[in-house]
């Protein structure tokens, strides 16, 4: 126990509140809260990737406006150009990964633009863990109008880091109280044969589940109808399935196994 009257080691932070919503509704707000008292994060973005290329946006909270345009462009196309991927990828095991430092040269002229220039974007500090074939991929970000991370509060991060991962990645394997489109993301990411998935397909696949109709989902994805009927019928040939009937029956039975969505 600690002395009376002596402080918590600042580099290590408290990330209670966090550990302890894991599985409930609130995880994501009380997580941004438990980060901004802790290292001055803006934002926070969760993604789920896969070793079969498939990326989803698990969670996004915090002061970005732009930030759910950010997680669907990046889940999209921008995850195979970002210049963590290697470390990522190399990196795979159970003990969490800090990444190396935010540097904008880091990064393309087009993802530059989108997630640094427009989106005010001006300092990042990200950390990831592997459980089973998932990678869950946790970003810290800051604005303009906060400034870049302190050293301090880059410090207190990278202390924190491999338990907010740990925490990020229970949440989401184990959480009943996951919403039903968390659920599906991580559903897709992580277990087969949807895992198979091109993310095109997935997208569209999750949308189909969600109950959006073609014309939805074309207007949601930006996409041409003629495109989301062939992305459709692409899916559904790669599952072995002719309906959308077939499409709920797998996933209620990957939800229904024994390990749920582990």
């Amino acid at each position: 126990m600690r002395p009376h009257g002596m402080a918590s080691t600042p580099s290590a932070g408290d990330i209670t509140p966090a550990v302890l919503a894991i599985g409930r509704p609130d995880f994501p707000d009380v997580l941004i809260d438990t980060l901004r008292r802790q290292a001055g994060v803006g934002h926070c973005m969760v993604f789920a990737l896969s070793r079969a290329g498939a990326a989803h946006c698990l969670l996004d909270a915090g002061n970005i406006p732009i930030g759910g345009d950010l997680g669907a462009a990046y889940a999209g196309q921008f995850h195979q150009s970002d210049p963590n991927r290697d470390a990522l990828f190399e990196g795979e095991g159970r003990a969490p990964l800090v990444l190396p430092a935010f540097a904008p040269r880091m990064y393309g002229a087009r993802y530059r633009k989108m997630f640094f220039v427009d989106s005010g974007i001006v300092d990042k500090c990200a950390t990831a863990i592997w459980v089973d074939d998932t990678c869950f991929y946790v970003n810290f970000y800051r604005i303009a109008v906060q400034g870049r991370f302190s050293d301090a509060q880059r410090a207190r991060l990278q202390a924190i880091a491999p338990a907010i991962s740990a925490s990020v990645a229970r949440h989401f394997q184990h959480s009943p109280a996951a919403t039903t489109e968390q659920s599906l993301a991580a559903l897709f990411a992580t277990r087969a044969p949807l895992a198979s998935l091109t993310p095109r397909e997935q997208d569209v696949c999750r949308r189909i589940l969600s109950g959006f109709s073609s014309e939805a989902i074309s207007q949601a994805l930006g996409i041409s109808l003629h495109s989301t009927l062939t992305y459709r019928k692409r899916a559904y040939e790669r599952l072995g399935i002719s309906s959308q009937s077939e499409l709920f029956a797998i996933v209620l039975r990957l939800l229904a196994g024994p390990r749920g969505l582990n």
